[in-house]
């Protein structure tokens, strides 16, 4: 299979890959042929890439992080507990509201177990083909990223569950938050942008007296826009005042919003995210964190278009753990852009002299913005 922008889709190609609503649900199964007006629709849903079927890359196979049970799960869970707590403002004082640590603390030991069976799991995109609501499926990617990163740093299992419920909550103040600021297509005014900002303490005041939440959870929500240097918000908090899961959880979020579709931009690919993150070690991010980080996100996610220096394009078929910097790629057509007969593969860690130099005929001059 191949993961193709949805502008280089044409009508005829087959799915490779299903595709979900935001809770889960199957909206488009594989082998379907897909058709102008599907094409349509799933660029104005903010699908930006698909994988679909082609000879010279079935082959392909695109390991999943968690199970896609888990994650159906998962996002159920979020929905409703989130659901919940935006309407609590709405209910009468005395009210009993249900508890989120049960289903969250639930959540967790399922992702924890199916991270653990993968140990050399790499970092790709979850939200590939997903018809997103940016909240759930963001708050569902930034708690898988971390603990996988947080396995990779050594976490004991008690130290993973705090962690990941802290990822999987530090934007629950955005349920307090107007949808019109929320979701806002363009750039928000000076107001609507301070608005915004106090997430970070809403959710710390929804989570600091939420029974069986750990403190250092609610913190997370407070702390994971503030940045080494004292430029982040809402406390202008440096280096050691910042909690170490916060850190994490602040580095993952901002990777995840640069790769996910926004409704006020596109997503850009991993490759560019970690340049704009390296960019900012040591002032933003802790250096030892973004070199974890790179070395466990697949920078080319497989089924990706690649061209190398010497002209050639391929598709990335395989990663290497080791250096993801410099995966396997199938080259299919020669320097004259000319189909080969007879593709053959190229181990970009083995010959240091090939590179790659566009990623889906991007151009390699454009300046990145992060967006975050």
């Amino acid at each position: 299979m191949r993961l193709l922008p949805i502008q280089s889709c044409r009508p005829g190609m087959k799915l490779a890959k299903k595709i979900y609503s935001h809770d889960g649900l199957v909206l488009l199964a594989e082998n379907v042929e897909l058709t102008s007006r599907l094409l349509t629709r799933l660029e104005q849903t903010g699908i930006q890439y698909v994988y679909i079927g082609d000879p010279k890359t079935d082959d392909i196979v695109i390991p999943e992080i968690i199970s896609e049970d888990t994650v159906r799960y998962a996002l159920h869970e979020i929905k409703q507990s989130f659901r919940e707590l935006m309407d609590r403002p709405k209910k009468r004082k005395g009210t009993v509201h249900p508890y989120v640590a049960k289903p969250f603390k639930k959540m967790m030991n399922r992702i924890i177990d199916d991270l653990s069976g993968q140990r050399d799991a790499m970092i790709m995109l979850m939200n590939m083909g997903s018809v997103d609501h940016y909240l759930y499926q963001h708050s569902l990617n930034v708690c898988v990223y971390t603990t996988l990163l947080g396995m990779a740093h050594g976490y004991s299992h008690d130290e993973l569950m705090t962690l990941g419920m802290g990822a999987l909550l530090h934007d629950v103040g955005k349920t307090q938050i107007s949808t019109n600021v929320l979701m806002k297509p363009g750039k928000l005014t000076d107001s609507e942008f301070e608005q915004m900002k106090l997430h970070a303490k809403i959710g710390f005041e929804l989570l600091k007296d939420e029974p069986n939440i750990p403190l250092i959870v609610a913190h997370c929500a407070l702390q994971h826009h503030e940045r080494l240097d004292g430029s982040g918000y809402p406390r202008g908090l440096k280096g050691p005042e910042i909690h170490e899961y916060a850190k994490w959880i602040g580095l993952v979020d901002s990777y995840d919003a640069m790769t996910t579709t926004r409704v006020y931009r596109d997503p850009i690919l991993p490759h560019q995210a970690i340049e704009i993150l390296y960019a900012g070690t040591g002032t933003l991010y802790e250096q030892h964190m973004v070199q974890t980080f790179r070395d466990k996100v697949a920078i080319y996610p497989l089924g990706i278009s690649v061209k190398l220096q010497s002209g050639e394009t391929g598709v990335v078929v395989d990663f290497n753990t080791s250096y993801p910097h410099r995966p396997i790629v199938r080259i299919l057509y020669n320097e004259a852009g000319e189909e080969l007969k007879n593709p053959y593969e190229i181990d970009l860690s083995k010959r240091l002299t090939a590179m790659i130099v566009s990623v889906n005929d991007e151009n390699p001059n454009k300046p990145l913005v992060s967006g975050i």
